[in-house]
């Protein structure tokens, strides 16, 4: 009977591979960056034919740390062909010194069109037609890997950030001891965060947006953070959240949660809560936490119609 010492060290000899697949436009190269950060090798775009090649000049089991591999591919990677990409992976996944897995990036079609109409980019499928026609061949056409993937993620609520933190999570090599607090700020009229574990609504605070001196800067300006200061209201309710949050983080940890997302939300996401974001991640660097700091609606192109109150798709 073998020990689970026994069975854990075989499973690190095991060169750990994963396939990372999906919709054009879901967020492969957002993934595979955040695999990169997390200290994966990454092939993108690989002619999957290639795969037992490349698998083959890996290092050997017993030299020493096998760094996980991470390859990109999709429906514009030449030769791709679904069933004999399956057909190649049930043969490799037979071997003994691979750990293989494949992660497939999906999103609705209506956000995916949303995604090209606004960046302008022409779908690889579509030519000359509409972007809805290229997604829809693309859809049929990686249906069978979709189906045969082991793991599935789906983007169409996730903004980039989002999925930044869903991959950091998933895949992280090890557990880190120290828990990972983020703070972020965002804008009510584009959506609330679809994984933050706390969020404040800031919009009881004056808004510096009906300042015309004001509008064009940000919650990262001098002016507006005097601005917002001023509000009678702010210093009490910065004081209350912060120390419910002080409160919270190490019961966090305690509790064994090894990620943290704290979200301030206001009209736009460009005034009242990238200040309090800003404030709140100096107070928590001073109580001995490390946050990491994101704006997501900070560039957003428009942002000052939405704070005006005139609705438009983002």
């Amino acid at each position: 009977m073998q020990d689970d010492s026994e069975s854990t060290d075989g499973e690190a000899e095991k060169q750990r591979v994963l396939l990372v697949t999906g919709m054009l436009g879901a967020g492969k190269t957002t993934a595979l960056r955040v695999l990169e950060d997390l200290g994966w090798e990454i092939v993108d775009n690989f002619p999957i034919r290639l795969l037992d090649g490349l698998i083959e000049s890996a290092p050997a089991a017993g030299s020493g740390s096998r760094t996980p591999l991470a390859i990109g591919f999709d429906s514009r990677t030449r030769g791709f062909d679904p069933a004999r990409i399956i057909a190649q992976v049930k043969a490799l996944e037979g071997r003994g010194d691979i750990l293989l897995n494949t992660l497939f990036l999906d999103c609705a079609s209506k956000e995916l069109e949303r995604r090209y109409n606004e960046t302008r980019r022409r779908h690889a499928l579509a030519a000359d037609a509409p972007v809805s026609t290229g997604i829809r061949a693309e859809r049929e056409l990686l249906a069978p890997l979709r189906r045969w993937a082991d793991m599935l993620i789906d983007t169409s609520e996730f903004t980039s950030n989002d999925l930044q933190r869903v991959i950091r999570e998933r895949f992280a090599s090890t557990a880190s001891e120290e828990m990972t607090v983020t703070v972020s700020s965002f804008g009510f009229s584009r959506g609330m965060p679809p994984l933050a574990d706390l969020v404040f609504d800031m919009r009881f605070l004056d808004n510096p947006h009906w300042d015309t001196d004001l509008r064009p800067q940000t919650g990262q300006d001098p002016a507006v953070g005097e601005y917002i200061r001023k509000d009678p209201a702010f210093e009490e309710a910065f004081s209350r959240i912060r120390d419910l949050i002080l409160l919270l983080l190490p019961r966090y940890r305690a509790q064994g949660k090894a990620y943290v997302h704290i979200a301030f939300g206001c009209t736009g996401g460009r005034h009242r809560s990238v200040f309090t974001a800003e404030q709140i991640a100096a107070a928590l660097r001073e109580a001995g936490f490390s946050p990491t700091l994101l704006h997501r609606n900070l560039g957003s192109r428009a942002a000052d119609l939405l704070e005006g109150g005139l609705r438009r798709e983002r």
